[in-house]
């Protein structure tokens, strides 16, 4: 016959499993809401049956059940869509940041607006065509100087707003790379305590969700591959060993770079730093240097009108017939340009600014209009009004006429010929760049083309961050749909549980009280 007490331990045994059950549910829906958290489940099954206890072979058919037991508890995880997660949120790191540096630099630029650097550069033309309607009148000059002073710090101001920017993604990648070693030591702390709880025989569950969030993101500052080992979590960052079980190789922002520039870091919020430092700022940083220099010295083609004169011994770039161009200086009677005009090639508003006369006596030609603040090549950060301008509004040139009928050769100061191309300037082809990367066109033209690439690549930007959001959201449902606590699920599980044990504390009851006849009422009748 069967064990008196056999019923006894099957039923315990019931109320132990549905207990832990009941325990990890509450644990489940106690981080409903606790980041990177997997739901686990606790794995039931039978028990090993017996042969039913007797000093004969018993001639029930069948074995003997012993109730229930759990075997462990395990997290639900899906490792495949863990890798996908990985593979798109690098891309989505680098896109957000492009995106926000893109955003930022259209700030910068403004543009259209009242108050962009278009407008300074609209009215600049506008304060020499003003000049031009009474050239001997202080007023059209203090405004030719303002204005000129307003561009300057239009440009002065873009210029330091493009390297703060510049400055701040290298602040910022420094920061990442602190970060990615914070996260590699921690990742390299769990696999040790993984490994040396696991190797007691038990599920590391908790540890192991808290080393896949680091994980995540890790990958989203830079690209990785993950490995999991006996010993954890191999990682690889850009190409370079990171993590080695419990050993971490620590990454500096010099690896990373040269990581980039070998393409091998092609992902992570990282990735977008660089290249929103290196190829969008640096890129637009020296398209506004290019265009301060070429107001200031780039080439451009202009026609002298008949009967101007210009400076004694002064060498101009004249276009011949053909279309060549060949210097020539002009001197004593020569100066006078004859009928037809002259064609000749300058450099930027300084090359024409100097072929006129300022209002000084005696006659006096005109100098640079712009100069740079520390003497080398004009930028947009050391571009300035000529000091000698900026101080002596009388210095500017406006005149292309002299009269020498008194004897002595003198300005015609109500002349307003110079001014008046300088005006003209506005519309004129000037050259920009050399070699395979030179163009032509108008100032205004060529800020246009800037403007417009920026809004292009801001639009492509946030297009690429869009799809990559979509992406991420896509994958993480997924995981999410495996991995997540769902609330009415969990309550499901606790209801069943919770039947489960009350049945089995009522069968407990009940052969409780079968047992207690058998002990303490059997054999008693008739006493």
């Amino acid at each position: 016959m069967r064990s008196t007490f056999h019923n006894l331990e099957t039923i315990r045994r019931s109320l132990f499993t549905h207990q832990t059950a009941l325990s990890t549910t509450g644990h489940n829906v106690a981080n409903v809401n606790t980041p990177g958290y997997s739901r686990q489940v606790v794995n039931m099954r039978t028990s090993l049956p017996l042969e039913p206890v007797g000093m004969q072979r018993t001639n029930i058919p069948g074995q003997l059940g012993t109730g229930v037991e759990f075997d462990s508890i395990t997290r639900v995880r899906n490792q495949f869509l863990d890798d996908q997660f990985r593979n798109e949120v690098k891309h989505f790191g680098s896109w957000s940041i492009r995106a926000d540096a893109l955003s930022k630099l259209e700030g910068v630029v403004n543009e259209p607006s009242d108050t962009g650097l278009r407008t300074v550069i609209d009215k600049f033309w506008k304060s020499w065509n003003d000049l031009a309607k009474d050239p001997e009148n202080p007023t059209g000059r203090k405004l030719v100087k303002e204005s000129a002073i307003a561009l300057a710090d239009a440009f002065n101001f873009a210029s330091k707003q493009l390297k703060d920017l510049h400055a701040d993604l290298t602040s910022s990648i420094e920061v990442r790379v602190t970060e990615i070693n914070s996260l590699a030591e921690g990742i390299a702390s769990l696999n040790r305590e993984i490994q040396r709880i696991e190797g007691l025989g038990h599920n590391a569950n908790d540890l192991r969700d808290q080393r896949d969030l680091l994980t995540d993101q890790l990958a989203q500052i830079a690209n990785i591959q993950v490995q999991d080992g006996p010993q954890g979590y191999t990682i690889d960052l850009a190409g370079a060993n990171l993590v080695q079980y419990n050993n971490v190789t620590p990454t500096t922002a010099a690896n990373l770079e040269a990581a980039f520039t070998s393409g091998a870091l092609n992902g992570g919020e990282v990735h977008g730093m660089i290249v929103s430092r290196d190829r969008y700022v640096a890129d637009y940083l020296n398209q506004l240097n290019q265009l301060a220099n070429t107001i200031a010295n780039g080439e451009v083609t202009i026609t002298l009108p008949e009967g101007s004169v210009l400076p004694n011994n002064t060498t101009v770039n004249r276009v011949m017939p053909d279309g060549t161009v060949q210097p020539v200086t002009l001197t004593g009677a020569n100066r006078e340009i004859g009928p037809g005009g002259m064609k000749i090639v300058v450099n930027g508003l300084n090359g024409l600014h100097k072929l006129g006369y300022t209002l000084g006596d005696p006659i006096q030609a005109g100098g640079d209009f712009f100069t740079s603040k520390d003497g080398g090549p004009i930028t947009a950060e050391s571009f300035q009004l000529n000091p000698d301008i900026a101080a002596n509004p009388e210095k500017i040139a406006s005149s292309l006429r002299t009269d020498t009928s008194g004897g002595s050769e003198k300005v015609v100061k109500g002349n307003n010929t110079l001014a008046l191309l300088m005006s003209g300037l506005r519309d004129a082809s000037f050259q920009f760049g050399t070699g395979a990367n030179a163009s032509s066109g108008s100032i205004d033209e060529h800020y246009r083309s800037i403007v417009g690439q920026l809004g292009v690549q801001a639009q492509e930007a946030n297009r690429y961050l869009d799809n990559q959001i979509s992406k991420v959201a896509q994958i993480d449902g997924g995981r999410q749909s495996v991995s997540g606590v769902s609330i009415d699920e969990e309550l499901g599980d606790m209801i069943r549980f919770q039947h489960a044990y009350t049945a089995a504390a009522r069968m407990m009851t009940a052969f409780d009280e079968m047992l207690d006849k058998v002990i303490n009422g059997m054999g008693v009748v008739g006493r």
